[in-house]
């Protein structure tokens, strides 16, 4: 499979390099912490191998799908379901389910990525795409999409009380917790996305109106860039660098930039 281009200091996390995250680092309690605030119990989704072509040899047929976690005990029980699995991103369903699987409501957020915007140095997705390097991103678009979360977050401090900002390894996610937004229609999320579109803010519109319901899962590891998705105080966004920033960088990746 052919490698993204991604910045200096960031690698695709290997099968051993998952494991040790995993089976060590991961923050369960963290995950319980957040998750408490929006739902009690998720649908959890992972994907093994898709981007990387990194996944277990005995899931090499499911390396490219997505796989629902959705019969567990607890989170312990999740954990060692993704330990098997050893997958490049774990996400949870952002719906709200009835015992009867009836959706009763849905978490809204906010979506930027390096392919929301156009790079001065390597073009807009479309130049990317033509290189066969759709997913790939540089230094500079980073601090830009960070830029533009910064701009988005100050817009929806004047229609929501609860906004939390989370680092996702590629870009950054804005989660919109106060409760009556749980309960928009599609139709009312999907005219606050092209509201902000008008703007000229840069944000996924597909995430915002829920059609797309899958969200990288807080203190999870993103494959493809080994690092580690952080949830973040407004007040600190400014100074992170989620290149060199210790809170988001892995423990086998903090051992290599010491030995380095």
């Amino acid at each position: 499979m052919k490698r993204y281009e991604i910045p200096q200091g960031m690698s695709y996390s290997s099968l051993e390099e998952r494991e040790v995250f995993y089976g060590k680092e991961f923050d369960i309690e963290a995950v319980t912490g957040w998750l408490r605030n929006v739902m009690e119990r998720p649908v959890f989704a992972v994907i093994i191998g898709r981007h990387t072509g990194i996944y277990p040899e005995k899931y090499r047929e499911e390396a490219s799908t997505t796989i629902l976690i959705d019969e567990y005990r607890d989170l312990i029980d999740v954990k060692e379901q993704i330990l098997d699995f050893l997958p490049e991103s774990v996400y949870y369903d952002r719906n709200i389910y009835s015992e009867e699987r009836r959706v009763l409501g849905q978490e809204m957020a906010f979506d930027l990525d390096p392919e929301n915007l156009a790079c001065p140095i390597h073009g807009s997705l479309e130049d990317k795409m033509r290189r066969g390097q759709g997913l790939s991103f540089c230094e500079l678009e980073l601090r830009m999409v960070k830029d533009e979360t910064l701009r988005l977050y100050e817009e929806l401090k004047t229609i929501f009380s609860q906004a939390r900002i989370v680092y996702s390894g590629r870009g950054f996610h804005i989660h919109i917790l106060d409760k009556d937004a749980f309960h928009w229609s599609f139709d009312q999320r999907k005219k606050l996305a092209l509201d902000f579109k008008a703007k000229d803010f840069l944000m996924d519109e597909w995430v915002t109106s829920g059609a797309m319901r899958l969200i990288r899962l807080p203190y999870s590891l993103h494959g493809m860039v080994s690092r580690i998705v952080t949830p973040l105080n407004i007040d600190n966004l400014g100074d992170f660098d989620p290149i060199r920033d210790s809170r988001c960088i892995p423990g086998f990746k903090l051992t290599s930039y010491r030995t380095s």
